[in-house]
C-alpha cells in the first residue's frame, strides 16, 4: 500500500534497524530520538502538502497515469519546473528549514535524460531500468535521497590516483547479478529519512576512473551501510524539553556521512556502470536542476523576515526608519533569489 500522508510516512521509518551513530553512540530507533525527530517531521510535511494542496504538492505522472507526489514527478515542461519552485517555497514557509527531498527529485530528473543518452551510445538498458524504478517509487510514494558528494581525499588527484581508493565511492567487484560498492558520501541531506538512496559520481571522470562511474539505487537499510549523524545549529535544544521555544521548533534539517562497505547493488537498479564519459554530463545536469531548487530558501527567508518584523514590533521599534530599511532590503534580496530561480525554470 502506498504511503498516504505524513503520519504514515513517519510510521514507515520505524523498525529498520539502521546503523546510525550520534555522539559516538548507536541510535536504537531514530524516529524516537529527540534530535532526529524534528527532521523527520519536516519531511512529513511534504506528504501532507500533497494531500492538503494537491495542485501544489502533486502532479500527474505520464509514467503511471496517476497523481503522484511532485518530488517523484519527472518534469516534462517549464511549467513543471516552476510548479516545483512554488512547492519548495511553500514548504520552506511551513517548516522554516530544509525538508530534504530536493536532492532526490533533482537526481531522478537529471538521470532521466542522461540514461537515455548513455543507452543511445552503448546499447544499455539504463533508461528502461530507471523508468521501472520511478514507477515503483511513485506507486509506493517513497522518499528518494541522493548521494553525490564524496569525501575526496587529495583534491589535486583523480579518484583512481588516491592513496586510499575509498576516498571516492567505487565498485570493488562485479558478478552476474550486480556490483558491490565501497566508500563514503559526505553531507548527505535527509539520507536517514529516505527509503532509497541514489548513489552518483561527484565529478568528471577519466578512463582510469571507470570503477568510480557508478550510479545505482540502494535501500537505506541495505547491509553494509553505516551513518554518522551530522549536526545542526542549536540541535541539542530539542533534547532539553520545555516549551520556551516558538516558531519552527518542531522541524529541522538533517545530514549525515554515509559509509558503504561492500554494499550490493543489483543490476535492476544500476543506471551507470563504467560509462565514465557521462559522469560530467550527469553532474552538470544535476547541478542545473539543483541550483534552481534553492528557491526553497526563500520560504525560509519569508520566515526570517516575519520573525525579524515580529521582534521589532515586540521591542517597540517597528516604525523606526532604519528597521524598515533593513526589512525592505531583506525582502528585496529574498524576492530577487526567488525571481532568479523562477526565471531559470521558465527559460529551461
Amino acid at each position: 500500500m502506498p504511503i498516504k500522508n505524513g503520519a504514515e510516512y513517519i510510521q514507515s521509518l520505524r523498525g529498520r534497524k539502521l546503523e546510525i551513530y550520534l555522539f559516538g553512540e548507536l541510535v536504537k530507533e531514530p524516529v524516537d530520538h529527540p534530535m532526529i525527530r524534528p527532521s523527520i517531521n519536516a519531511v512529513a510535511e511534504t506528504y501532507d502538502l500533497a494531500v492538503e494542496e494537491p495542485e501544489l504538492g502533486s502532479a500527474e505522472s505520464s509514467l503511471t497515469g496517476t497523481n503522484v507526489n511532485r518530488f517523484l514527478h519527472i518534469a516534462e515542461s517549464a511549467q513543471d519546473l516552476v510548479n516545483q519552485n512554488r512547492m519548495q517555497r511553500k514548504l520552506g514557509q511551513l517548516t522554516g528549514t530544509c525538508f530534504q527531498r530536493c536532492v532526490g527529485m533533482d537526481a531522478l530528473n537529471s538521470l532521466y535524460s542522461t540514461t537515455f543518452e548513455i543507452d543511445g551510445k552503448h546499447g544499455t538498458q539504463y533508461h528502461k531500468r530507471l523508468i521501472e524504478f520511478i514507477k515503483m517509487v511513485q506507486r509506493e510514494n517513497l522518499v528518494i535521497g541522493g548521494a553525490m558528494t564524496d569525501v575526496k581525499g587529495d583534491r589535486s588527484l583523480s579518484p583512481s590516483q588516491q592513496e586510499d581508493p575509498d576516498m571516492f565511492v567505487h565498485i570493488t567487484r562485479r558478478d552476474s547479478k550486480g556490483v558491490y560498492i565501497t566508500g563514503a558520501k559526505a553531507h548527505q541531506t535527509g539520507c536517514i529519512n529516505s527509503h532509497w538512496i541514489i548513489v552518483m559520481p561527484t565529478m568528471r571522470l577519466k578512463a582510469e576512473d571507470k570503477d568510480y562511474a557508478i550510479v545505482g539505487a540502494v535501500p537505506v537499510d541495505a547491509p553494509g551501510i553505516a551513518y554518522i549523524y551530522g549536526r545542526q545549529s542549536c540541535d541539542t535544544r530539542s533534547m532539553e524539553g520545555g516549551e520556551i521555544d516558538a516558531g519552527n521548533v518542531m522541524y529541522s534539517g538533517q545530514e549525515a556521512m554515509v559509509i558503504f562497505k561492500d554494499v550490493f547493488i543489483p543490476n535492476e537498479v544500476i543506471f551507470m556502470n563504467g560509462e565514465y564519459e557521462y559522469a560530467a554530463m550527469l553532474v552538470e545536469r544535476f547541478t542545473c536542476y539543483h541550483r534552481r531548487s534553492y528557491v526553497c530558501k526563500t520560504g525560509l527567508g519569508d520566515v526570517l523576515i516575519g520573525a525579524a518584523a515580529a521582534i521589532a514590533d515586540y521591542n517597540g521599534v517597528a516604525n523606526a526608519s532604519h528597521i524598515k530599511d533593513k526589512l525592505v532590503e531583506m525582502t528585496y534580496l529574498n524576492e530577487a533569489i526567488f525571481g532568479a530561480g523562477i526565471a531559470s525554470s521558465y527559460m529551461s
